[in-house]
């Protein structure tokens, strides 16, 4: 089976590598290099070890990429370029994913964008674009959240629709392709309903195009964790449940670049998408 969309268990395995070519570079042992980033030996352990998707702390992030003079983002995977941004600790927070869309902090990140790009990679099919049916599929977990998801995504329609809106989606084209075959986590979702997604997408992609574009790469050659570059203002790295925010020009910058570099790969551009949709085949 072709791997879709990164998910955070991909996000920790890059961290646990980047992880170990620190400890292995300083020459120290794990007690001493746990010291030095305020963690004890048996946390240290843990992330090495892999037994855990979570990662750490945003504090213990920004401990490890100060302490070892590495960008944050060369930790977490989004560079290949280890330099580190001189204003790394003032510019990360952790946020907490809220309940009742329309008063978090993604609404109101949105509304401050209004007028600026947006640039969107989803952890899965983009929220806006999800029916109601998938959406209650999804958040099978979570039934708490359905609310919100589903009003979250009512309100990025209507974002969308605002002459002055302007996003960008890039995504693995896979993810797609494996929905509609009923693959992964839609294993058990019926087909009628996958079926109606589809057409409720293509449908959307149509009718909100220019001002909302989704441009299509090949998961199999270009990675990337799930993110929002809410435009000059920051970008919002999704973690599952919480979302880790960056506001420094530098990372913003570094950000934009790995996005427009998936852009410039895909294979399947944004006039393209809505017609890519249809041809989807049922599995």
């Amino acid at each position: 089976m072709e791997k879709s969309v990164i998910d955070k268990r991909d996000l920790s395995g890059t961290f646990r590598d980047r992880l170990k070519i620190l400890l292995q570079r300083s020459g120290l042992n794990q007690s001493a290099f746990a010291a030095a980033v305020g963690i004890d030996r048996s946390a240290l352990s843990q992330l090495l070890s892999g037994a855990s998707t979570r990662l750490p702390r945003a504090e213990t992030l920004i401990n490890i990429a100060a302490e070892h003079k590495v960008s944050l983002d060369w930790v977490l995977g989004l560079s290949q370029d280890e330099g580190i941004t001189g204003d790394l600790r003032e510019s990360l927070e952790i946020a907490e994913a809220e309940g009742g869309f329309g008063d978090t902090m993604l609404a109101r990140w949105h509304a401050e964008a209004v007028g600026t790009k947006i640039r969107y990679v989803p952890s899965g099919i983009p929220d806006l674009l999800r029916t109601e049916a998938v959406i209650l599929y999804e958040s099978e977990a979570m039934p708490q959240r359905r609310a919100t998801q589903i009003s979250e995504a009512r309100y990025r329609v209507d974002y969308n629709r605002r002459p002055e809106t302007d996003m960008e989606v890039c995504m693995p084209r896979q993810t797609l392709e494996l929905f509609a075959k009923g693959e992964g986590v839609w294993r058990t979702l019926p087909e009628q309903v996958r079926a109606e997604q589809i057409i409720h997408m293509a449908r959307l992609l149509d009718d909100l195009y220019p001002t909302f574009r989704l441009f299509l790469f090949d998961g199999r050659r270009r990675y990337s964790a799930p993110y929002t570059i809410f435009g000059p203002y920051r970008a919002a790295l999704y973690m599952g449940g919480m979302y880790l925010v960056l506001s420094s020009t530098g990372s913003l910058q570094r950000l934009t670049r790995h996005f427009d570099g998936l852009i410039r790969d895909a294979e399947v551009n944004a006039h393209e998408a809505a017609d890519f949709v249809r041809s989807l085949r049922l599995g």
